[in-house]
């Protein structure tokens, strides 16, 4: 494959700088950025047969962009794969024209293919609490049900990520009323613990067969290290199975329960955006179309004149 220019490589890298310093983003979200626009580009070179640099990027058109698309598609990648992608390579576009003092006109004009957005599927609150309770039969040690009950009791109490339960330390122990977490990004939030999670956490430190070390995690496995996120999961899938629960009863399915549970008991949408660490309202703005989705079964379910229909 023709190579990359050295300019165009040296601005990938000081625009994935600029948007680490000044957005704080994840190293997932930096790797993939940097796969996406790398991609395009060796794309680009290849499609024009020649080095791409600059000047080839400043004379992009609206069809090198479609050809880059048909690409991905014959690659088989989903419509919401190649918008991640696009949205990536405006953001550069757009950053590189601003330094340069061009308008990358062809790819911000560049539409996205359109795709349905997955709403979340949070669980209902019957079948959440069934499933932490039916955590409590899937070890054989007691102490290691305790571990499973007090995850997914701190993921679906707190609206936690599973990266976030397991990154608190023996220092967080016992949970106080609040804690502050480190989310995506690096961005701190200070979460409530309500107290069914705290309790959960502190049976399980009872428990706990290992010492306690300020600086050691919280949540341990069977030979004392950190847990993996992998054997919770291994549990809830057990768990679920039992409860006959569809598969879509995973752990960041609490986190979803959580938000549309406390946005339907009259939760402000803002208040659980914060809570969540969502950077854009728009983001949890998906739980009101799962709370309006629920409303409309009830409905449907209960209202007369749909009743009669059904007999």
């Amino acid at each position: 494959m023709t190579p990359v220019s050295p300019a165009l490589t040296e601005a990938v890298e000081s625009w994935l700088a600029s948007r680490s310093a000044l957005q704080g983003s994840a190293q997932n979200t930096h790797t993939a950025y940097a796969n996406d626009v790398l991609g395009f580009l060796g794309f680009l070179a290849h499609h024009s047969g020649g080095e791409t640099g600059l000047a080839a990027f400043k004379a992009l058109t609206i069809t090198d962009l479609r050809a880059w698309m048909a690409d991905l598609r014959r690659a088989e990648l989903g419509s919401r794969s190649i918008a991640r992608k696009l949205s990536a390579l405006k953001s550069f576009a757009r950053w590189l024209g601003a330094r340069e003092g061009f308008e990358a006109t062809a790819v911000l004009n560049a539409r996205a293919p359109k795709f349905q957005a997955k709403l979340p599927r949070p669980l209902p609150e019957a079948d959440t609490r069934n499933l932490i309770g039916a955590l409590e039969l899937q070890s054989r040690e007691p102490w290691v049900s305790a571990r499973d009950v007090a995850v997914v009791t701190l993921l679906y109490g707190c609206g936690l990520r599973i990266s976030e339960a397991l990154s608190l330390t023996m220092g967080d122990a016992p949970l106080a009323q609040v804690i502050r977490i480190t989310g995506k990004g690096g961005k701190e939030r200070v979460v409530p613990v309500i107290d069914a999670a705290r309790k959960a956490v502190q049976q399980y430190l009872n428990l706990c067969p290992f010492a306690a070390q300020d600086r050691g995690p919280l949540f341990r496995g069977v030979r004392g290290g950190a847990l993996n996120p992998r054997l919770v999961q291994k549990a809830m899938q057990a768990a679920r199975m039992q409860l006959g629960l569809p598969a879509s009863a995973t752990p960041h399915a609490m986190r979803h329960s959580f938000a549309t549970h406390l946005l339907a008991a009259g939760g402000d949408l803002r208040a659980i955006q914060e809570l969540l660490g969502h950077a854009s309202l728009s983001t949890t703005q998906a739980y009101t179309a799962v709370d309006a989705r629920h409303l409309l079964d009830v409905y449907e379910t209960a209202h007369p004149k749909s009743a009669s229909n059904r007999s």
